[in-house]
């Protein structure tokens, strides 16, 4: 039986906070990188240079990368041989979350009820907490700070499977339709890759790039170009 200290725990937590908050991780900037040079328009990549330039003085400086530092997601895979002493995951996860977000002097966004009173916790906890029970006698902690701003742009749906492509289709078009906003072009960000949701994510696209040159495709009146089909499509 692997034993783990729940100090060690919460140490771990705090240090994977501040790095993710100031550190974005190397193969997403290669991909940021690679958009800004393969990027035609002046203002695309006077964007996407802003935001390089962004990574490097929050590297440089240890700052945070973004102003909102999210509500911290934890992904925790944890071996069926391993013991947790002296304390528990959940409240050695928070503990660290709690460090972190009060030493680094990070946003603290989290209501401690998100319904009724909506006080802010002051240390941005409680962390969204997935575990996982896994072989073996390890415990692995993935981080993941997760803005407001992408939720508020989100939507969900969950689809019978009867519904089929077509579902997806529908589903696909009434979230560009419902976006609304500022006149620009169809744009698809962070399209993932693997089986199904490969699948929705291409469709999506294809949707929008076909929308955007015929818009009464869409059977609806409503003049696409008036919409910024800016679309982020959350896949892995």
């Amino acid at each position: 039986m692997k034993e783990i200290k729940a100090a060690d725990i919460i140490k771990t937590v705090k240090e994977l906070c501040l790095k993710a908050a100031c550190d974005l991780p190397g193969k997403v900037e290669q991909s940021l990188y690679k958009a800004c040079m393969n990027e035609v328009s002046q203002f695309g990549r006077f964007a996407l240079n802003t935001i390089m330039e962004n990574i490097e003085y929050a590297r440089k400086l240890n700052l945070p990368i973004c102003q909102d530092t999210g509500m911290v997601i934890i992904f925790a895979e944890i071996g069926q041989d391993v013991h947790i002493v002296e304390g528990d995951l959940n409240t050695a996860i928070n503990e660290g979350v709690r460090q972190a977000y009060t030493d680094g002097y990070l946003r603290k966004s989290i209501v401690t009820d998100p319904i009724f009173k909506r006080k802010n916790s002051q240390d941005n906890t409680p962390a969204v907490i997935h575990t996982e029970i896994v072989p073996g006698g390890s415990l692995k902690i993935f981080i993941l700070p997760k803005g407001g701003g992408s939720e508020n742009m989100g939507r969900l749906c969950m689809l019978k499977p009867s519904d089929g492509i077509a579902g997806v289709r529908r589903f696909v078009i009434e979230s560009v339709l419902a976006a609304g906003g500022n006149p620009c072009p169809p744009t698809i960000v962070g399209v993932g890759i693997g089986g199904t949701m490969d699948l929705a994510a291409v469709l999506a696209k294809k949707l929008c790039v076909e929308n955007w040159e015929n818009p009464m495709t869409m059977k609806n009146t409503l003049n696409l170009k008036s919409l910024c089909l800016k679309i982020s499509i959350g896949l892995g």
